[in-house]
């Protein structure tokens, strides 16, 4: 067991530590045979969504890499807080870690009483990837463009449904967004995760939403959905005929959803490191570069999949959402 050895080993070093005059360990921790357990890494999301797919892509090229074992474990609720809370509160051994989304920087101008702090309660890993949004509707919805969408949502705006995935999901936000550049209030439909959402979409019984590729692009390329615009300044691969919000006339429509690995905080940064360049390795495996381009997505450069770069992004990205967020008055209750 993980504990017995973990207890040899400090005897061990104390040991060491004692014939040479020093004393042993760090304030930085030792990897040492880290892992010869298994690692959990908790989304905190529902099986099947974007964060999901993007965790099992790179869970084992990751694990290959440690010479460990990686399962992957879904905890969703509360737009992702109900994982992440549980990660903050796990024991800092490298055992429990957390992939998150773009939440990660929401949630506290979202949630009044949230029981972690983003930059406080947790070690930073690295960035993973950036996924692109799409404006996706039923595909008998009238609109046939995205400035056809926007004169239609104002002309209807009291009959005009907008799904989402919860408060707080991406899609949520992406939504507020799209009414904020279009000047309108829209009857908003939240759901507990993005696959119930695209399903009611695709049957009919929701009019629009917003979402990242790696969900829409399947139903896109199928026919299922009708799709107006990507929300990023340049158009995806594996979408080449979408047009960009910028093209279409909405510059400010711009949003992309970041992923990102975490450890709860007082993780010996010696592990933080080891998972760090896992992490990097798995992003410049070939398999997962080719599933992520399938899904109009890529690894970050190997220089955001550090610790350091991922908390400067993270608490970038926390005071950017800050104001939005106020700006909107939108509150989770």
């Amino acid at each position: 067991m993980r504990t017995t050895r973990t207890i040899v080993a400090i005897a061990a070093v104390s040991l060491l530590a004692a014939c040479s005059g020093t004393t042993g360990g760090s304030d930085d921790g030792d990897a040492g045979s880290y892992p010869d357990d298994t690692i959990t890494v908790i989304v905190p999301f529902s099986a099947g969504g974007p964060t999901d797919t993007v965790t099992r892509m790179i869970a084992e090229p990751m694990a290959k890499e440690l010479g460990g074992k990686i399962v992957v474990q879904n905890k969703e609720g509360a737009g992702g807080t109900v994982g992440a809370g549980e990660v903050a509160r796990a024991k800092p051994d490298g055992y429990t870690i957390l992939m998150h989304h773009i939440g990660m920087s929401t949630a506290p101008a979202l949630y009044k009483n949230l029981s972690y702090k983003p930059l406080e309660d947790f070690e930073t890993i690295g960035l993973v990837t950036e996924v692109p949004m799409t404006i996706v509707a039923r595909k008998d919805f009238p609109p046939a463009t995205l400035p056809d969408l926007v004169s239609y949502v104002k002309a209807n705006a009291g009959k005009v449904t907008l799904a989402n995935a919860g408060i707080g999901a991406a899609s949520h936000l992406c939504g507020l967004l799209f009414q904020d550049a279009a000047g309108v209030k829209l009857q908003e439909v939240p759901y507990q995760g993005t696959g119930p959402a695209l399903t009611d979409l695709v049957g009919g019984q929701v009019d629009f939403m917003c979402d990242q590729t790696t969900n829409t692009t399947g139903q896109i390329t199928a026919g299922k959905v009708k799709a107006y615009a990507v929300t990023t300044p340049e158009r995806v691969k594996s979408l080449p005929d979408l047009k960009t919000t910028t093209e279409l006339g909405m510059p400010d429509l711009k949003v992309s959803v970041w992923h990102g690995l975490y450890a709860p905080k007082g993780t010996p940064q010696a592990i933080v490191e080891k998972l760090s360049n896992a992490l990097k390795k798995a992003l410049a495996d070939k398999a997962v570069i080719d599933q992520m381009a399938k899904l109009g997505t890529a690894p970050v450069p190997a220089d955001d999949a550090t610790p350091q770069a991922h908390r400067e992004y993270l608490d970038e990205q926390l005071k950017t959402w800050a104001k939005i967020i106020a700006d909107a008055g939108v509150k989770a209750t």
